[in-house]
């Protein structure tokens, strides 16, 4: 295992936080105005999309020999990539954390961007940028994508999105902020998005920064840091509360530091959340198809699956896996489960560390989660990606892109 001898950081890096003196107060939730219909007016049973087959393959037993592959570059010139998606069309969309977002396209990096938010996308701290993206389920007909950033002000922002008559092109003017949540400090922002098997936005967001959570935001279920938000973005404007939403506001499960990317597994709809530790402990939480609502992942009682402060309420839900500093580096990248054409990688999760570019493979089997290292690559590991297809990619802050490729 190569020692760790980088001490860059990125939006997602397991820092200490900035030492201060003085703390600002509690950050409060500003929810963008709601016009048109009410966010009452949420339907019983919300349209399903993306349901999961129920001809799912059967997940690898056992791990691929990992020197038989390897991560091969697909993409570069890129500056400091940390999402990539993509739109149905063949397409992969990239973000640059300083507010762009490119496509990649017939083998090409097309030269102007999709979107150019920089003039409102604050960057100026290691850890704030435009940090994630998410298109409607329906994006093909109604043009529709969703974006995670920190503004100007600091706070962090989803907003919505529409393509221009250009299909290479959005219309930057047609911004409509869902939320807007002050953050007390630049660290910790979280930033994912993803569209649920239900049709429901989830957006990843961090616990507000500084080091131990001063604030105890993770904890509590009235304020928006430190969750995984659900969001209804179609049956009300600018978006309603979900009427099975376990605490009668944005708040879907609760008790995280920072989740920096979640997934969904496309086959199963089981969710992924790679949550960045404090100093210690990075790790791997998990929520089968279905279930979830409420849950408590422990921080900052808990640290992985072990003691921070100590203490907290009965029914903390430790990772599925971990791995401590000593062992792996510094801020875990939550990845994707394989399920791409190398049928042998079929039902494995990949996800890896950002500061050493060690890259582990996951697996359920027999009810029980087998787990082994199978990459060390010589990136760092900004994030993964998957493309509709279902193979899995992985972004450095070099700003190359990789994808995983049989030799």
């Amino acid at each position: 295992m190569k020692r760790l001898i980088l001490l860059l950081v990125l939006p997602i890096l397991a820092c200490a936080g900035p030492t201060t003196t003085s703390l600002p107060p509690t950050p409060s939730i500003v929810p963008a105005t709601q016009t048109s219909i009410p966010p009452t007016a949420i339907p019983d049973t919300p349209t399903a999309t993306n349901i999961p087959a129920t001809d799912t393959p059967p997940a690898a037993s056992s791990f691929p020999d990992p020197s038989a592959y390897n991560w091969g570059p697909v993409v570069s010139g890129l500056e400091r990539p940390v999402d990539l998606q993509p739109d149905g069309s063949g397409r992969l969309f990239i973000i640059e954390k300083v507010g762009r977002i490119r496509i990649f396209q017939n083998g090409q990096l097309i030269e102007q961007p999709f979107l150019d938010i920089d003039d409102r996308v604050g960057s100026f701290g290691n850890e704030q940028g435009l940090l994630g993206l998410a298109f409607h389920p329906q994006y093909a007909q109604n043009g529709r994508f969703f974006v995670n950033y920190t503004d100007t002000n600091g706070d962090d922002v989803i907003a919505r999105f529409q393509v221009s008559s250009d299909p290479n092109a959005a219309d930057p003017n047609s911004e409509v902020r869902l939320l807007a949540v002050p953050d007390p400090f630049p660290n910790h922002n979280g930033g994912v998005l993803a569209f649920g098997p239900d049709g429901y936005l989830y957006a990843g967001m961090g616990d507000g920064g500084a080091a131990g959570d001063p604030f105890g935001n993770a904890q509590k279920t009235d304020v928006l840091l430190g969750k995984i938000l659900r969001l209804d973005v179609d049956s009300a404007e600018p978006y309603a509360v979900p009427s099975d939403n376990p605490f009668g506001n944005e708040v879907w499960v609760y008790g995280l530091r920072n989740p920096w990317r979640m997934s969904f597994d496309r086959a199963t709809g089981d969710l992924y959340i790679g949550d960045v530790g404090q100093g210690a402990w990075e790790e791997i939480d998990f929520l089968p198809a279905g279930t979830g609502a409420g849950t408590n992942f422990g921080w900052d009682h808990r640290e992985g699956a072990h003691d921070y402060e100590g203490g907290g309420p009965a029914g903390m839900v430790d990772p599925i896996a971990e791995y401590s500093h000593p062992e792996g580096g510094c801020s875990v990248t939550g990845g994707y489960v394989y399920r791409g054409a190398m049928t042998e990688w079929t039902g494995i999760y990949l996800y890896g560390d950002y500061c050493t570019g060690l890259i582990w493979g996951l697996v359920q089997v027999n009810g029980g989660w087998q787990e082994q290292q199978l990459f060390d690559v010589n990136f760092t590991i900004t994030s993964f990606g998957q493309d509709e297809t279902g193979e899995v990619y992985a972004l450095s802050d070099n700003g190359n892109i990789y994808r995983l490729l049989h030799r």
